[in-house]
């Protein structure tokens, strides 16, 4: 493979420069690697023989003097260092723009007499490990390598042009991954599988991170810290690894200054972690971790939290904390200036805003200007504020911890890496935006089953110009990368579509229970009419799982591990719980109607739970057992995972067959409506009282209705229930289909309706509701569109630079207009319906103004309080709501707008919704 100016990789934005105009290939099938003395150069060149040998080069040597090279040499340093400088001078390579640069590195190739050495010369260390990851990479070799078994593939030569190659700065300073709630998956899988001898998150795994992060260019960890784990600063060869990795090492927001206290505190022999009560033991507590990391590269986190992850003990309101933290803050700049020997404005250190601590900021608290305020989000994906344009002259600069696993309140998320990239790329431009460039943190739970987000968090850090592109983009690259261009269109849209239907409700979160305290799983809100809602969804992930199952059938042996971890795995996971959830919803549902369908739907139930057990199986089984106790499909043990109570029922006493539907209530019968002049769909079912065949066929139809099939039977296979889409083409007068079913009548009745007149751009009503996507409206100069995000596919957001305006400037504001036509005449409720997120800053609300027709302009305010009830459902669905009732409204055209008054506001959807219409969780009528 050549490598060059065609190679496309997120994380290798760089500038190629002085390309002859014949390139000349350098063949690195027989090389040797020159890297000095230093131990991290050396590091890196094992990783570059490594992959070399396994794209099918010979397995170079490593030799520390350019000497001991004969012919075809790849030189790894540092600039400055004799080495470097050496092969530069000798070709004239320029390496100014790597003075004083932070991660940057030239490549170039340099014909020395009978040599030719391909220089691969880095600003810093890290610089220079990047070089060999880019070099890596575009030969073939995948970040994922060993974490995601993307399996090197030999090729017949191993090649590199000669141009110049200059890389970028990356744009966020450090960028790093925090491996955390590690109790399920990556501890179990450490100490049982991966390193049995240490029986622990140690040395031998960390070195397995390090080098993930290598591959990713993520320059900073925050290591696993949870109880069951090993303290990272316990074991004497973790921190030395780190250095010789070139790592950063920072701890989070509960562990200040280095200090694991759930392990390194113990209150039975140090006495209480009390700052109030015992103020010198804990300054002399950190002093003791402070010496001991004096010399490495570290982070460190300042302010004071409980002895995990809680509000500081002897405190009990805001200004109480606020106060003790402006003491502790002090003590610890004081105690880090002196042990380190080194001006305080030298030294990395970062106040995390986590949960209390935020609100002792925003009550007053100072931090000093040298040290970096890390905002956070809400551990649901909605950063919590960001900084004022005062804030973002600070020179500590400010940065983001971000969730995409998380143990907590509401509910967790620790199984499948659900969140939307969507929301994630929305979120870190407003970050970006905003100033918040120094530090991003992501918390990556074990990594595994989260590599892509992880990836593409990293990648957003690393090249901020992602941030303006498309996220389908990026996962269709991703996904080239790993199972070839031919796959990649096809796998990212089963990936979004995977992305999508979590936005509505995580699988975690399927059993509509909580979590601290623990409550009961319940009927989920898919089921609150008449089970179409959970029948659309069901047959949602059934389509992407024929999909994927479709393309790991022809997916080649070598990428089977991979797509199975990346893809399959994830999306029949998430398939499979919600289709054991929803079913029993169904057969629940089905039992009160009677139907023979209610054991079958318990049976379907308990068939998607084996496939759970025996698809986590086979996951702790791939690659010889190599993740085994990875994956563990019940974390935390929570009621969403438990395998049920399966019910049971008794045959109906009930004989022969009936129908399901929902439309109007019309001549005293359940009626199936639809517009005239409008082509649609609804759907019914047929269905058995008894648990035997029974026949059914169409005597008689009804003008302009045909249904999908005309004759049938109702058996055990089919569940004793069909479903039949009925279509209406838009012309006939509608009127009763008359079935036969188990020789005896069984109308369907169907009616047309006045269809409202709906002019282009007009959004019109449906079976007494309307739902208008954000961006079907006409956007004003106040509001800008975001392609992808919230249950629409796109949303349009408040411009983050508006001012906060009173409810009296309405007049002078550009509203996002919608307009919708309507035929019901009965009372209704108008919603507005956003995304949860949070003021831009405490001097800013989520307010808008909501006018209909020429009425007064209502205001309706999206913001929440702290982890109250409504954020908590807010959260769990990814909505926030506003209501307008209306007594009444005209049938006819109508003009909604919603004026901004605050900064950052997403709206997702309008929706009017009448008296009388199917309950709904979603923002979508099913079976049409």
């Amino acid at each position: 493979m050549t490598y060059g100016r065609r190679m496309i990789v997120a994380t290798c934005a760089a500038t190629t420069l002085a390309a002859p105009a014949t390139a000349a290939p350098v063949d690195l099938g027989r090389a040797t690697i020159v890297a000095g003395d230093d131990a991290t150069m050396r590091l890196a060149a094992d990783m570059l023989a490594g992959d070399l040998a396994d794209l099918g080069a010979r397995r170079p040597a490593i030799v520390a003097r350019l000497a001991d090279c004969a012919a075809t040499c790849i030189v790894i340093g540092v600039r400055g260092t004799p080495l470097v400088a050496e092969v530069a001078r000798a070709g004239r390579v320029d390496l100014s723009m790597l003075a004083g640069a932070w991660e940057r590195h030239v490549r170039a190739v340099v014909t020395m007499g009978d040599r030719r050495v391909l220089l691969i010369a880095g600003s810093d260390r890290r610089g220079a490990i990047y070089g060999a990851v880019d070099l890596s990479r575009g030969l073939g070799i995948s970040p994922w390598r060993w974490w995601a078994d993307v399996t090197p593939r030999r090729r017949a030569s191993v090649t590199v042009d000669d141009a110049t190659f200059v890389s970028k700065a990356p744009s966020v300073k450090y960028r790093g991954i925090f491996l955390n709630d590690e109790d399920w998956g990556l501890k179990q899988w450490a100490a049982k599988t991966h390193d049995r001898a240490k029986g622990n998150i140690g040395p031998r795994t960390y070195e397995r991170v390090y080098e993930l992060m290598w591959r990713l260019k993520a320059n900073t960890l925050w290591p696993a810290m949870h109880s069951i784990s090993t303290p990272f600063y316990g074991d004497p060869d973790n921190a030395p690894l780190a250095d010789r990795y070139a790592i950063v090492v920072g701890t989070s927001h509960a562990e200040p200054m280095m200090r694991n206290n759930l392990r390194e505190w113990d209150e039975a022999t140090r006495g209480a972690f009390d700052f109030t009560r015992r103020p010198d033991a804990l300054v002399d507590y950190w002093r003791e971790r402070v010496t001991a990391t004096r010399g490495q590269e570290d982070i460190y986190t300042l302010g004071l939290r409980g002895i995990h992850d809680g509000p500081m003990q002897g405190a009990t309101s805001t200004a109480a904390r606020q106060a003790i933290l402006e003491r502790v803050i002090g003590l610890q700049q004081d105690l880090l200036a002196k042990t380190l020997q080194r001006p305080i404005g030298d030294i990395p250190q970062v106040f995390v805003a986590y949960h209390e601590l935020q609100e002792a900021y925003d009550a007053g608290l100072t931090v000093p200007n040298d040290v970096t305020l890390m905002w956070t989000d809400d551990n649901y994906g909605y950063l919590r504020r960001l900084s004022t344009p005062q804030e973002q002259k600070r020179p500590g600069g400010a940065g983001v911890y971000y969730h995409l696993s998380y143990w907590g309140r509401p509910h967790d998320y620790l199984w499948l890496g659900t969140t939307h990239p969507a929301l994630i790329r929305e979120q870190m431009e407003r970050a970006w935006n905003t100033d918040a460039r120094r530090m991003w943190i992501v918390n990556v739970g074990d990594i595994k089953p989260i590599e892509y987000l992880s990836h593409y968090f990293v990648d957003l850090a690393f090249d901020a110009d992602l941030l303006r592109a498309d996220p389908v983009a990026h996962l269709r690259g991703f996904m080239g990368e790993q199972f070839g261009a031919g796959e990649a269109d096809g796998i990212a849209a089963i990936m979004m579509r995977f992305y999508t239907l979590a936005w509505d409700r995580r699988p975690e979160f399927m059993g509509f229970g909580q979590t601290e305290w623990v409550t009961p799983n319940r009927p989920t809100d898919y089921v609150q009419s008449d089970g179409e809602e959970a029948q659309a969804r069901l047959a949602a992930y059934a389509d992407i799982v024929r999909q994927a199952e479709a393309i790991a059938a022809r997916m080649p042996a070598d990428r089977r591990d991979a797509f199975f971890e990346l893809v399959l795995y994830p999306v029949r996971a998430a398939a499979k719980l919600n289709e054991r959830i929803l079913s029993l919803d169904l057969a629940q549902l089905y039992a009160r109607q009677q139907r023979a369908s209610a054991n079958v739907w318990v049976t379907r139930a308990q068939a998607a739970h084996g496939v759970l057990v025996a698809d986590t199986a086979a996951y702790n089984g791939l690659a010889n057992g190599k993740w085994r106790y990875m994956m563990d499909m019940a974390p935390r043990r929570l009621p969403v995972f438990d395998e049920p109570m399966w019910p049971g029922w008794a045959a109906s006493t009930k004989t022969g067959c009936d129908s399901a539907l929902w439309g109007g209530w019309i001549n005293d019968e359940n009626t199936l409506t639809f517009a005239a002049g409008q082509p649609a769909t609804r759907t019914a079912t047929v269905y058995g009282h008894q648990p035997r065949d029974v026949a059914w066929k169409v005597a008689r139809g009804a003008g302009g209705v045909s249904l999908s099939a005309s004759s049938g039977t109702l058996s055990a296979g089919n569940g004793y229930e069909q479903r039949l889409t009925v279509s209406y083409d838009g012309r006939g007068a509608g009127g009763t289909v008359d079935l036969v079913c188990d020789g005896r009548a069984l109308p369907l009745h169907t009616a047309v309706v006045t269809a409202p007149v709906a002019a282009a751009g007009v959004v019109a009503e449906r079976e007494r509701r309307v739902v208008v996507p954000a961006l079907a409206g006409v956007a004003g100069a106040d509001w800008q569109a975001v392609a992808g995000l919230g249950s629409q596919s796109g949303a349009l957001r408040s411009r983050l630079d508006l001012p906060s305006r009173s409810p009296a400037q309405v007049a002078g504001l550009t509203p996002a207009v919608f307009r919708v036509a309507t035929v019901t005449a009965t009372g209704a409720v108008l919603r507005i319906v956003g995304l949860p997120v949070h003021p831009r800053d405490p001097q800013h609300g989520l307010r808008v103004m909501v006018g209909i027709d020429g009425g007064t302009p209502v205001m309706v305010d999206l913001a929440t309080t702290g982890r109250s009830d409504q954020w908590r459902l807010n959260v769990l669905a990814n909505t926030a709501t506003g209501t307008i009732a209306l007594k009444s409204l005209r049938p006819g055209e109508h003009v909604v707008r919603v004026y901004a008054l605050d900064p950052g506001v997403v709206l997702d959807r309008i929706e009017l919704v009448f008296d009388g219409a199917r309950p709904l969780y979603g923002a979508t009528t099913p079976g049409g």
